[in-house]
């Protein structure tokens, strides 16, 4: 069995003085290839490490994961005082994890692993059109109207009661209501709202909130991976994510938690260990 990877503390200069704490894991030989992980929304860098580590053995490669602005070990002020957005993560944070390892391994090949938020943002970024592959984990354009029948009261009340309402009354978007324990910053909850009551999803921020993204620079090979029994975003809309990536070779992969060896996955737990028989499919071996 190899060895697990080792991780260094990596500090990603951010914009307009931010900065991200990141973590870098090396292989125990020269790496081939460069991968920067984009992690979900309101997920700790740190649930990612494991699988980083084993990715970095596996696919002989430098592998990168952070935290966002104002979250987890990014955190530079208390939650209720944060004002990080949505566009701030997908946009600002992401690029300038990528062209962090585009500057630290500036002969290999650039790849790419998003998790939901994370397979948002390559549109924006200036490196895009160096990564040669990305893999986007039940990553898509959500909708409120698009879940399965049964999880649509669940979406309703998260943009239309609880959310709103914990959200003014404490000033942040509580972790509990997301199940997984990291509270929101306020600015992040109500553009995430915004875009997942809107048709076209984060479009019609595009050249406003959002800087008018090049859907041409992407041209590698894009892997679209969706969880068979992912209430957030379902099959159908990762397989739309396409749309926002025309130049790419697209490929199109569903998990089904028996191919895990579990009951149920979800959108957030495929990262987690108890589905390492599917990490290859998210590691784009």
């Amino acid at each position: 069995m190899a060895t697990a990877a080792v991780p260094a503390s990596v500090n990603i200069p951010g914009v307009a003085g931010v900065s991200l704490a990141g973590l870098m894991f090396q292989p125990a030989g020269e790496p081939q290839t460069a991968i920067v992980l984009h992690g979900a929304t309101g997920v700790p860098r740190d649930y990612y490490a494991r699988f980083a580590a084993w990715v970095a053995e596996a696919r002989q490669a430098a592998v990168l994961i952070y935290d966002y602005r104002d979250c987890g070990h990014s955190a530079q002020v208390p939650v209720k005082q944060a004002r990080a957005t949505m566009a701030d993560w997908a946009v600002r944070d992401q690029a300038a994890a990528l062209e962090l390892l585009h500057q630290r391994f500036p002969e290999l090949p650039l790849e790419v692993i998003g998790h939901s938020l994370g397979g948002l943002g390559l549109p924006f970024h200036d490196r895009g059109d160096r990564v040669v592959r990305m893999v986007a984990v039940a990553s898509g354009p959500a909708h409120w109207s698009r879940h399965p029948l049964g999880f649509v009261p669940k979406a309703l009340a998260f943009w239309y009661l609880a959310g709103p309402l914990l959200t003014s009354l404490l000033g942040y978007m509580p972790g509990w209501v997301l199940g997984q324990g990291a509270h929101l910053p306020a600015g992040a909850y109500w553009e995430w709202r915004r875009w997942c009551i809107t048709p076209g999803f984060y479009r019609r921020d595009w050249g406003r909130r959002l800087p008018q993204p090049d859907l041409s620079r992407m041209k590698g090979r894009l892997r679209l991976v969706a969880i068979a029994d992912d209430p957030m975003l379902p099959p159908p809309v990762v397989r739309d994510l396409a749309g926002f990536y025309p130049a790419a070779q697209v490929e199109n992969h569903l998990i089904e938690p028996a191919a895990a060896g579990v009951a149920s996955i979800g959108h957030l737990r495929v990262f987690s260990e108890r589905c390492r028989a599917v990490w290859p499919v998210l590691a784009g071996l």
